[in-house]
């Protein structure tokens, strides 16, 4: 019986650290210019993250939804340990909790505050984009182009010369797809990349809209056609966020793996060209006078002191 109790207490503790570590991924992804997949390579899960996505198969999870049948029950249960759910579900429900508090965060202060709030911005990106080149070589020229590609494709992206295909739910759609998939890389944040979309307010004030309304409708104050609007917003982008994790992080982890240098190079250099992206959010509030661009440089600079000594407690960042 005490061997028993231990190993169920083993089990809590066990899904409570993996949920921490969910909070701590979820806390890196909300902001631009600090990486979730980061924070799993220097807490050590990166590999069984990576593991465990990549089984996340359509094969799999028909075997399953077939679990009903005794005779595939236990290919149902082998099914269940390789895609290590265990691990996956208390990792998400952390990641979950973490952006919905950012989430809420940010909505108050784009509101507020928004000089301090992409100002503050700028500077994690500008940083993370000095940190993770400073980790990187530059040993031919496709290094160079590889990295000015990158860049370049980023700034077009932030100046609206290139734009996601489609608008409303086909945007949200692709936006989710983008920045899970991610989430889930050494470096690259999945808020950077709505940052870029142009979606990070939007997402944020809809995934805020969307729990409020569900705190509402649970006390007795709301209604389903409130919770419904912004519920829309949520489940489109969350099954993009699906579909990427099955299909554009697997592109990604293959060049990965195949040409990882050019691979890395390439993503930094996007984060590199998403620095003046916050900007837009700054000029929608403010005419970009002096007094706004030397207060949003400040912030800047608050943002980068920030992110230089989160480097720094870390141990700097490795690439491999």
């Amino acid at each position: 019986m005490l061997h028993a109790l231990e190993q169920r207490l083993g089990l809590r503790l066990s899904v409570l650290r993996v949920y921490c570590y969910g909070l701590c991924m979820g806390t890196a992804d909300a902001l631009p210019g600090v990486s979730g997949g980061t924070v799993a390579l220097l807490l050590g899960f990166y590999g069984r993250l990576i593991a465990a996505v990549t089984a996340l198969t359509p094969g799999r999870a028909i075997d399953v939804l077939r679990g009903y049948d005794s005779d595939r029950r236990g290919r149902a249960k082998e099914a269940l340990l390789e895609m290590d759910l265990q691990f996956l579900l208390p990792l998400g429900v952390g990641m979950v909790t973490a952006v919905a508090l950012i989430a809420g965060a940010v909505t108050a202060l784009a509101e507020s505050n928004p000089i301090a709030l992409f100002g503050f911005f700028i500077g994690l990106i500008a940083a993370s984009a000095v940190v993770l080149f400073r980790s990187l070589t530059f040993a031919s020229a496709r290094h160079a182009l590889a990295a000015a590609a990158g860049t370049v494709l980023a700034l077009l992206v932030a100046a609206n010369v290139l734009q996601l295909p489609g608008s409303g739910a086909v945007l949200i759609f692709l936006s989710g797809g983008l920045a899970i998939s991610a989430m889930i890389l050494p470096g690259v944040s999945g808020s950077l990349i709505l940052i870029l979309l142009g979606q990070y307010v939007f997402l944020s004030s809809e995934l805020t809209a969307f729990l409020q309304s569900l705190r509402d409708l649970a006390f007795g104050n709301g209604s389903l056609a409130g919770v419904l609007d912004p519920g829309t917003t949520v489940v489109v982008f969350v099954a993009g966020g699906v579909v990427g994790l099955v299909t554009i992080a697997r592109v990604v982890r293959f060049a990965l793996d195949r040409h990882r240098e050019l691979t890395l190079l390439f993503l930094v250099g996007l984060i590199a060209g998403s620095i003046p992206a916050p900007l837009h959010e700054v000029a929608a509030a403010h005419a970009l006078t002096g007094d706004v661009l030397a207060l949003t440089a400040a912030w800047a600079v608050v943002g980068a002191v920030a992110l230089f000594a989160l480097d720094r407690l870390a141990g700097g960042f490795d690439p491999e």
